[in-house]
C-alpha cells in the first residue's frame, strides 16, 4: 500500500466523520466507518513503513483532523443550514379552577379525534374518545386528564 493510498483513506475517513457530525447526526454508522478507515490506514502505515513513518503519519493525521474540525466549526457555512425559526405554538395548560367536567361549549373545527372548541369564551384544543364531532356542534367536557380536554357531543 502506497503512502498516497494511505493518505486518501485517511481523507475519506475524515470526510465520513465530518458528514456524521454536520450532515447526518445520529446515524453513527458513517462516523464509525470513518474512524475505522482512519485507524486501518494508520495501522497499515505502521505495518508497511515502520514506527518512524507511522508516528509521523499519526501526528499528521491528528493535526489535519484538528485543523479541519476547527475550520469546520468556525466557518459560517453551517449557520445557513441551521434551523433558526422560532416555534410560536403553545400547549394547552388546563387550569383546574377554569374548566370543570360538564362545562359546555361549541366545536369551532371538526373534532376528529382532536380539534378546537370554544369553552367558557376561550379556545382550547380538545379530544374525543374515538367519535367524530362536526363543527358548530354543542359539546360538553367529559374528562380532564394530563392537560387534555376530552369532550362529547351534547
Amino acid at each position: 500500500m502506497s503512502l498516497t493510498l494511505i493518505f486518501l483513506i485517511i481523507a475519506l475517513g475524515l470526510i465520513l466523520i465530518l458528514i456524521e457530525i454536520f450532515v447526518l447526526p445520529g446515524t453513527t454508522i458513517i462516523g464509525i466507518t470513518g474512524g475505522v478507515l482512519i485507524a486501518f490506514s494508520i495501522w497499515q502505515a505502521y505495518k508497511i513503513y515502520g514506527s518512524d513513518k507511522g508516528h509521523i503519519i499519526v501526528l499528521a493525521t491528528l493535526v489535519v483532523i484538528g485543523a479541519t474540525l476547527v475550520i469546520a466549526f468556525k466557518s459560517n457555512t453551517w449557520r445557513r443550514m441551521m434551523l433558526t425559526t422560532n416555534v410560536e405554538g403553545r400547549v394547552n395548560e388546563v387550569e383546574v379552577n377554569k374548566l370543570h367536567i360538564g362545562d359546555e361549549g361549541k366545536a369551532i373545527s371538526r373534532i376528529s379525534p382532536s380539534g378546537t372548541a370554544l369553552i367558557n369564551n376561550e379556545l382550547y384544543e380538545v379530544h374525543t374518545q374515538g367519535d367524530f364531532i362536526d363543527h358548530e356542534t354543542m359539546i360538553f367536557i367529559s374528562k380532564l386528564e394530563d392537560n387534555k380536554i376530552f369532550v362529547k357531543r351534547k
